[in-house]
């Protein structure tokens, strides 16, 4: 792997973790000599990270970790409404029913177990993940896939920021839920709407969030 490749996808899994917090000079001294690579691969990695929106210029301070607002956050969910409804409404038309059934099914059962006790945010977002990808393949929409894939690198960031509330993601089970049925069912316009009323609902709980203690949670505690 070259030394810019390197030093980009360990510096993009340093933001994305919290490690590196909005705000945190990137000094190029400093970072090259971290990361074990030169100044020039380094300038690269950042260059890319900027284009991405993970790093931004701040004068007099050089190059810093991207801060997270809710305009970001509202941007972002208005990005991921337009993508993520017609990515559930190809899926809908084009994917294996049973497959979607199966989350469907994987997802309630999730949803009686959250009332039961509380509820294992890293096993829940396993399975969201294993839903966005069973949606990216059943879709089939290269282009389509590409634009999520960059726009997730900035929802696991956000996701960082949300506090543990249990009801919340309980109820975002059974909203998941209720988006794997519909495709299942073949029913485009279906899953696009309980597409949007999941994101609606999951933007609405992140506003709850009172803005002086919007601080990353462990990766396991997370909801979304």
């Amino acid at each position: 792997m070259r030394a810019s490749e390197r030093a980009y996808w360990a510096l993009r899994e340093d933001i994305v973790e919290w490690r590196l917090p909005p705000g945190t000079v990137l000094g190029e001294v400093e970072q090259a000599a971290r990361l074990g690579v030169s100044r020039t691969p380094l300038r690269e990695a950042l260059s890319r990270l900027s284009a991405e929106g993970l790093t931004a210029a701040h004068t007099g301070r050089g190059v810093v970790v991207a801060d997270v607002s809710l305009e970001n956050v509202i941007e972002l969910f208005e990005l991921r409404t337009a993508l993520e409804c017609q990515a559930a409404a190809l899926a809908a038309k084009r994917g294996e029913p049973e497959n979607f059934r199966l989350l469907q099914h994987q997802f309630l059962a999730a949803a009686e177990a959250m009332r039961d006790s509380l509820p294992d945010a890293r096993s829940y977002y396993d399975l969201v993940g294993r839903l966005d990808a069973a949606v990216d393949t059943a879709a089939a929409n290269t282009y389509l896939y590409q634009a999520m894939s960059n726009l997730r690198v900035h929802l696991v960031r956000i996701r960082r920021l949300a506090r543990d509330n249990p009801a919340r993601l309980l109820a975002s089970a059974t909203e998941h839920a209720n988006i794997a049925g519909a495709i299942a069912a073949g029913d485009s316009q279906v899953a696009a709407a309980a597409t949007r009323i999941h994101l609606h609902q999951s933007l609405e709980h992140f506003k709850t969030v009172d803005p002086n203690h919007r601080s990353p949670m462990p990766a396991e505690r997370t909801v979304s």
